[in-house]
């Protein structure tokens, strides 16, 4: 009998969808970092399903920090994403019709972006694996 002496587990995501709420967050203690809400599209009808994320991969900052640090109120961003990590953070909402009541978000870290585009333009995209080969 083989024993698993694995510690840690990933889990990845791999989507399509736009990128909401694209900040750089300064804590007070500790290093700036960026922070992005995913709407990742599922389903035949473009459901979507929002994945509040920071970003971690090396590449993927660089991208933020190249292309997403001036964007726009206005400005439409969609990108193909990596993710890992996924999990789900429990709050109370504070004000409005669900003041006091529990609610949850998913959360993640967002590892790769292999495709970026702002307002139609593509800024950015990966070669493809099979040219990696």
């Amino acid at each position: 009998m083989t024993q698993n002496t694995n510690t840690h587990f990933d889990l990845h995501i791999t989507g399509f969808g736009f990128l909401n709420r694209i900040r750089k967050v300064q804590p007070s203690k500790g290093k700036p970092y960026w922070s992005v809400t995913v709407a990742a599209l599922r389903g035949d009808e473009n459901q979507k399903t929002y994945i509040d994320c920071s970003v971690v991969g090396t590449e993927a900052k660089a991208l933020f920090d190249t292309h997403l640090s001036t964007i726009g109120e206005n400005d439409v961003v969609t990108a193909s994403f990596k993710l890992g990590d996924l999990y789900t953070d429990t709050f109370v909402y504070q004000k409005g019709p669900k003041q006091g009541q529990q609610g949850f978000s998913l959360k993640a870290r967002l590892l790769q972006i292999r495709y970026l585009k702002v307002n139609n333009h593509v800024v950015f995209q990966a070669a493809s694996q099979q040219n990696a080969a």
